[in-house]
């Protein structure tokens, strides 16, 4: 079936559709050896379209995975060095690319998906979709650093962060476990206004992109989403994604323990 060209290059992991009209206008784009015009339509299964002279490949299924991302792994599709990253967790073929990227020292959901409208979606800032973490402090806060963060803070590059949800939830020793809900994510955002506020970050766990949840995952360990999961994050179902919001386990979907990588890079 034929489909618009900035469709194609964005389901083949390219970016957001406007990032590939930029693409097709700037003439790196071609079809059957022709340069491309915006507003052409192509069918990969009968024709070669190119980005840069690299060929997309072949329409895919479009896959959804939800992966618990571990300590000490890149959030990224490939590596630039021996360290592992996830995709290599995941024993598939194809193109994945992950949604809601986490610090190497950070852990919890990642999306591991080939939509690439889905992907600009879900992280574009105008978009504003939650993303919900469990945060261990090194110190036990105060109603007032708490409340700062909610407001926002000024961060070294003198950006102030956005509102967010924080409460406390329980102690750890002399340090204390809270929640942290925010619409945006800029680089170690947590770990950096931990800082500020005197409030070293230990450990944070990512529990939620949109409504997408966690679950029973744990370190490794991945699944494919539900139909529905999809639909709900796509926004063609609505659904409830405040504090008391938990999707029920379903057995059928139990999650998959992540083989070691076939790339040849150790793992860590």
């Amino acid at each position: 079936m034929e489909e618009r060209l900035q469709k194609l290059l964005a389901q083949a992991g390219y970016g957001s559709r406007r990032a590939c009209e930029e693409f097709i206008v700037a003439g790196r784009v071609r079809v059957n050896g022709q340069i491309a015009t915006l507003g052409q339509k192509a069918d990969l299964s009968v024709d070669k379209v190119t980005l840069d002279g690299k060929a997309l490949p072949k329409a895919e299924a479009l896959t959804y995975i939800a992966l618990y991302k571990p300590r000490n792994v890149l959030s990224a599709a490939e590596g630039q060095d021996d360290r592992q990253t996830v995709r290599d967790l995941i024993p598939l073929e194809g193109h994945l690319y992950p949604v809601g990227r986490l610090d190497f020292d950070s852990e919890g959901l990642i999306l591991m998906t080939n939509d690439g409208d889905l992907t600009n979606k879900l992280t574009h800032p105008k978009f504003g979709h939650e993303k919900e973490y469990r945060v261990l402090l090194a110190r036990r806060p105060d109603e007032k650093q708490l409340e700062t963060w909610r407001r926002g803070v000024v961060l070294d590059d003198g950006d102030k962060t956005a509102p967010a949800d924080v409460i406390s939830l329980s102690t750890a020793g002399k340090g204390a476990w809270i929640r942290v809900i925010m619409g945006e994510g800029k680089k170690r955002q947590i770990r950096e206004v931990g800082r500020l506020l005197g409030l070293p970050v230990v450990k944070i766990i990512r529990l939620r992109i949109g409504t997408l949840r966690l679950g029973h995952l744990k370190p490794r360990e991945w699944r494919h989403l539900t139909a529905e999961e999809v639909a709900e994050l796509k926004g063609e179902v609505k659904k409830p994604v405040g504090r008391f919001a938990k999707k029920p386990f379903n057995p059928k979907d139990r999650p998959k323990r992540s083989l070691p990588a076939k790339t040849g890079k150790p793992s860590r």
